[in-house]
C-alpha cells in the first residue's frame, strides 16, 4: 500500500460511522458517539451498530483504548417507554432475543472502554454503561436499575454485571428499590470510578483511556483477557434467563401499570398481577 492510500485509509478509520453511532480516532485513543439526543433511547440496531464500531476497532492496530460517550442530556436512559416511544416493538425484539444478541457482543470485545457518563444510565443504559473497563461521570450522573418500577426483571445482563462491580448487597438494594446512584456515590460504591465536572468530562475520560494506550498493547489486551474470562459467557447465561423473566412479567397487569406511573411520574399502583 502507498503512502497516499495509507492516508486514505486512516482517514476513513479517523472518522467512521455506523448508524446513530460514530468513531473518531485521535493517535491510540477512539471517540465512540452514540447520536441519539436528548436521551439516547437504544434498540436492537443502535446496540448492533455499537458491537460493529467496537468490532472494528478491534481490528484497527493504531487503536489501544477508545472513549465510549453520548450526545445528549442523558448517556443512555435504556428502552423508551413514552408514548411516542417504540416499547411494544422494543419489547418484541427482546422476547426474541434479538437486542441481547448484540449485547453479548459488546462483551467480547478487546480493546479496553472508558466510559464518559452525563445524565441518566438507566435500566439498560446502566447496563451499558457496565459493558465498558471504567465509568468517569460528573455529579449531575445518576444510576437506576429501575425495572421493578416498570414492573420487570433486570435485563442487558445485570444480574451478573452489577453485584460484580459493587458487591450482592448494594445490587440488590438498586434492584429492589430502583434508587438513583448519584455520580458521587457512585464513586464510594465503586460503580464508578473518577468524579468530574462536566466541563471536563471528555477531556479526563480520554486522559484516563490515553493512559491505558500508553502501555504495551498487547500486553494490555492480555490481561484484560485474563480478567475477563469467562465474562461473555457468563453474561450470556444470565441473559437469557434475564429475558425469559422480561417475556413473563411483560406479560402482567404490573408491568402496563409500570408503563404508566412511569410516564404519569407517579409511584405504582400495582396488585401483583
Amino acid at each position: 500500500m502507498g503512502g497516499s492510500e495509507k492516508a486514505v485509509a486512516a482517514a476513513q478509520v479517523k472518522a467512521m460511522r455506523y448508524g446513530d453511532v460514530s468513531v473518531d480516532l485521535d493517535g491510540h485513543v477512539a471517540l465512540v458517539e452514540l447520536h441519539r439526543p436528548p436521551h439516547n433511547f437504544f434498540d436492537r440496531e443502535l446496540i448492533g451498530n455499537l458491537a460493529d464500531a467496537l468490532e472494528g476497532l478491534d481490528r484497527e492496530p493504531r487503536c489501544r483504548a477508545l472513549v465510549l460517550a453520548s450526545e445528549g442530556k442523558s448517556f443512555c436512559a435504556g428502552a423508551d417507554f413514552s408514548p411516542s416511544g417504540s416499547e411494544g416493538g422494543e419489547l418484541e425484539s427482546v422476547r426474541a432475543g434479538r437486542l441481547y444478541e448484540q449485547a453479548i457482543r459488546l462483551f467480547s470485545t478487546r480493546k479496553p472502554v472508558v466510559a464518559a457518563v452525563q445524565g441518566a444510565a438507566v435500566g439498560g443504559g446502566l447496563g451499558l454503561a457496565l459493558t465498558a473497563d471504567f465509568r468517569v461521570v460528573t455529579k449531575e450522573a445518576r444510576f437506576s436499575a429501575n425495572f421493578a418500577k416498570l414492573g420487570l426483571h433486570p435485563g442487558f445482563g445485570l444480574t451478573h454485571t452489577l453485584p460484580r462491580l459493587i458487591g450482592t448487597q448494594r445490587a440488590t438494594l438498586m434492584f429492589y428499590t430502583g434508587r438513583r446512584i448519584s455520580g458521587e456515590q457512585a464513586v464510594e460504591w465503586g460503580l464508578a470510578d473518577v468524579l468530574t465536572s462536566a466541563e471536563l468530562l471528555r477531556e479526563r475520560a480520554r486522559k484516563l483511556a490515553g493512559e491505558i494506550a500508553e502501555g504495551a498493547p498487547l500486553a494490555v489486551e492480555s490481561v484484560r483477557a485474563t480478567l475477563r474470562r469467562g465474562l461473555a459467557d457468563a453474561v450470556k447465561a444470565s441473559l437469557e434467563h434475564e429475558l425469559g423473566e422480561q417475556t413473563r412479567l411483560s406479560r402482567t397487569e404490573d408491568h402496563k401499570e409500570g408503563i404508566r406511573a412511569v410516564n404519569e411520574r407517579r409511584p405504582g399502583q400495582f396488585q401483583g398481577r
